[in-house]
């Protein structure tokens, strides 16, 4: 008779370094929930980015820059050198015939009166509004439009009357420089932006006071260049309304 050894099961294997798997169902995948890495011990909750400071209007402020620096000048320079300088800046019917395009710009960087003008209020305020909200490129088109449109508009009836003899030539030579046109045309600009309870009494106010002007008679020229150029501003309102609704679009986009 043979002797039989007693069956001995195979030792079983060592799991103590495998996850608990205990009520997990067989042949179900995904029960397992994803596991969150959790931030070292003692590190706080991740700062939030810093918002980026944007200048709010770039191109008026650029531009009140070289106003000043203008103005300065102006103020503290020889009289006689200043004097030669605004006559060469001027957008007189001569200058406008020779050297159009350097006259038009150069007579934008003097404030006449000196940067303490009203105006200099005006082009501040204005411009600002009208920059936050078309941006500085629009800005500038509806200012050197209302700028070149209403020399234009003051300039040429003068040298037509100085060819048929109406004025005398020394007309062509009348000293005309300044940024009261293109602001004038801001203003007029800034007003379609506005709700009417603001826009009206705006325009009626500083409409009101250009007629002032005009009646007083000190500058019938450069009185009738303002009221030329508030129309102009008041003629962009459908441009402006539109490049204000394409810049809030892009803004908004953007953010």
């Amino acid at each position: 008779m043979e002797s039989t050894a007693p069956a001995t099961s195979p030792p079983l294997p060592d799991v103590s370094g495998l996850p608990d798997v205990s009520g997990l169902l067989d042949g179900i995948p995904g029960q397992r929930a994803p596991r969150i890495a959790e931030p070292p011990l003692g590190a706080g909750p991740c700062p939030a980015p810093r918002p980026r400071f944007r200048i709010p209007a770039p191109f008026t402020l650029a531009y009140a820059a070289v106003l000043a620096v203008t103005s300065f000048f102006a103020e503290h320079a020889d009289p006689a050198l200043v004097y030669a300088l605004h006559q060469g800046s001027s957008t007189d019917v001569a200058h406008l015939w020779q050297t159009p395009v350097l006259v038009l710009v150069a007579s934008a960087l003097w404030v006449a009166g000196g940067f303490a003008s009203p105006f200099t209020l005006g082009f501040l305020v204005v411009l600002t509004a009208l920059e936050r909200r078309m941006g500085g490129v629009r800005t500038a088109v509806v200012f050197l439009l209302g700028h070149v449109l209403a020399t234009l508009a003051t300039e040429v009836p003068v040298g037509l009357a100085v060819l048929v003899g109406r004025l005398p030539d020394s007309s062509l030579h009348r000293l005309d420089y300044g940024i009261s046109f293109g602001v004038a045309a801001s203003v007029g600009a800034l007003a379609g932006l506005l709700k009417p309870w603001l826009r009206w009494p705006l325009l009626a106010a500083f409409g009101g006071m250009l007629l002032q002007d005009l009646i007083a008679f000190t500058d019938p020229m450069t009185n009738w260049g303002h009221l030329f150029a508030l129309a102009i501003g008041v003629a962009t309102w459908p441009w402006v309304r539109r490049w204000s609704r394409a810049h809030s679009s892009g803004r908004v986009n953007a953010a």
